[in-house]
């Protein structure tokens, strides 16, 4: 089975429910003055659009990519419901190829929210395109679980290669100015997917003029 008939399959089973909710994660959320700063933003790997269209509703300009198509129809629906914009494509962001030239360089913010999907051989190619996304000056901004989340298994991969430390993160960003680093535990409630206690971290980093 290929990844967007995983993914679709875990968001049709969720029926009408969202999977992680519909409000935005909270590390994202508390830095809106910061996001303020810019006028266009990327969410990868959107899923059901929680993200994308708090980003709208915060009068950015907004793109969400996401893999699977059931995702999108109920992020299409959302936004509806909350009276804004979303430019919603459906694409693999590891996909050869991509990114295409239209979106090179296109975001003054490049969003990923749990996106710890891929491993250590899938994830240099995935920050490379995040980077390749965002415009000089730009920001990446990501939250992610560090390995403790192994003994919480309150959501997040089972795989401890895939989770993110703060030397994983420096290292993938070392030729960026790193703005924020901060590896922490909160109780979370995403849905019905992220819910406990969770080891985060969150990242931000801007983009060499």
């Amino acid at each position: 089975m290929n990844q967007e008939a995983i993914w679709s399959a875990r968001y049709r089973d969720a029926g009408e429910d969202y999977l992680f909710g519909t409000e935005p994660n909270r590390f994202l959320a508390r830095r809106v003055d910061l996001l303020r700063n810019g006028s266009t933003a990327l969410s990868v790997a959107d899923g059901e659009g929680r993200n994308s269209v708090w980003l709208a509703e915060q009068g950015l300009e907004v793109t969400a990519i996401e893999i699977s198509s059931v995702a999108i129809e109920k992020a299409r629906r959302l936004a509806i419901g909350r009276k804004v914009d979303v430019r919603f494509l459906q694409a693999d962001m590891l996909a050869p190829g991509w990114p295409p030239a239209d979106l090179i360089g296109a975001f003054d913010w490049v969003i990923g929210i749990f996106i710890q999907f891929v491993g250590p051989e899938w994830r240099e190619r995935q920050f490379e395109v995040m980077k390749q996304l965002t415009r000089p000056g730009g920001r990446i901004l990501l939250q992610g679980y560090t390995p403790v989340q192994l003994e919480y298994r309150t959501g997040g991969p089972s795989a401890a290669e895939n989770l993110y430390t703060e030397d994983i993160l420096r290292d993938a960003f070392a030729d960026w100015v790193v703005e924020e680093l901060v590896e922490y535990e909160d109780d979370i409630s995403e849905g019905a997917a992220h819910r406990g206690r969770s080891a985060l971290i969150g990242l931000i980093a801007r983009k060499p003029e």
